[in-house]
């Protein structure tokens, strides 16, 4: 590092700010440093660091489930939150919430030596699994239980379901069907609880809702058990996803959407602008979720007072999809 000071014609302060991606350097002098410290071929020693700090600069990430297009969005805003506050990521995939499997990413992330956890496994089983946390490891939970224990981000799942029910009862239809994901997801729990206490509020029917597992084919299935009873002018699925599948079994049967039901789904997939007709949906932002969950964690390893994570709201996004039923 002295030599990096010399090189660039700065302090060994000014270049342990920068090495360590801590207080103020100016553009301008930061470039100095780093070219300094390209020409020198100085490479930071993260042991002697961790030494000296008590931290590894290194975050752990437990995820389930990738093919989620929340979960997609949530881990890339996690890397590059991250990143820009000078942590590595270590990426654990578990198969299953289950207890075995929980356990065994803890063991492999003490491993890793990292400074906290944030756990994205959006399941119940996670609150049932008796998992021995390492001891003084700060933890944040995304999408999870909000009466843990530990630091808890979320988007407001039950705001964006509210918004999609009421919207279609709004435009004049008498109920609003709903096709749920996952009977294990903390998500899709909090999505099927407002759409039906906003139905109870209304006065309004609560039909039997039908179940699905994000996937585009289980919402397929779930219009299929639909399209054929008149009394279904609305649909609401749990995501995108569930929701294109639903637009193609009623299209299918010779459905027009919306002039025969009207279809919102939840997420706001860049997609959904684009099939035909394109989807009404609820747009959720977990690029603020994850960039949330990481300012959460460093707020506890830098044992302050515990960083308050109101959730983050959703916004409808009208299109097509939806309209008045027929008279």
């Amino acid at each position: 590092m002295e030599d990096v000071a010399r090189e660039a014609g700065v302090s060994g302060q000014t270049v342990s700010r920068v090495v360590n991606a801590r207080g103020y350097v100016g553009a301008a002098t930061r470039e100095r440093v780093e070219r300094a410290m390209q020409n020198l071929g100085y490479r930071p020693n993260s042991a002697a660091r961790a030494l000296r700090s008590g931290r590894f600069r290194a975050i752990g990430v437990i995820m389930f489930s990738f093919s989620s297009y929340g979960n997609q969005r949530t881990l890339d805003a996690i890397a590059v939150r991250a990143a820009q506050m000078g942590y590595a990521l270590t990426l654990i995939p578990v198969e299953s919430s289950a207890l075995e499997t929980v356990a065994g990413a803890f063991r492999r992330l003490e491993e890793h030596a990292v400074d906290g956890i944030i756990i994205v496994l959006e399941a119940h089983q996670l609150d049932e699994a008796e998992v021995e946390i390492p001891n003084g490891l700060p933890i944040v939970l995304v999408d999870s239980n909000r009466g843990s224990t530990h630091p808890f981000v979320d988007t407001d799942q039950a705001q964006g379901a509210r918004l999609a029910t009421e919207h279609l009862l709004d435009l004049g239809h008498d109920t609003v069907w709903h096709v749920s994901g996952p009977t294990e997801s903390y998500s899709a729990e909090r999505r099927r609880e407002a759409w039906r206490s906003t139905l109870e509020a209304r006065g309004r029917r609560v039909p039997d809702m039908l179940p699905g597992d994000w996937s585009a084919e289980s919402g397929y299935l779930a219009g299929v058990q639909l399209r054929d009873r008149d009394d279904v002018t609305a649909v609401f699925a749990a995501n995108d996803q569930m929701a294109i599948g639903v637009v193609r079994a009623f299209r299918e049967a010779g459905k027009d959407i919306p002039g025969d039901v009207s279809v919102v789904g939840f997420d706001g997939l860049p997609d959904a602008a684009q099939i035909w007709p394109p989807l009404t949906t609820v747009q959720q932002h977990p690029e603020k979720v994850g960039a949330l969950a990481v300012e959460a964690l460093l707020a506890e390893l830098d044992g302050g007072a515990r960083a308050q994570t109101p959730l983050v709201g959703t916004e409808l996004v009208v299109r097509e999809s939806t309209a008045a039923p027929r008279a």
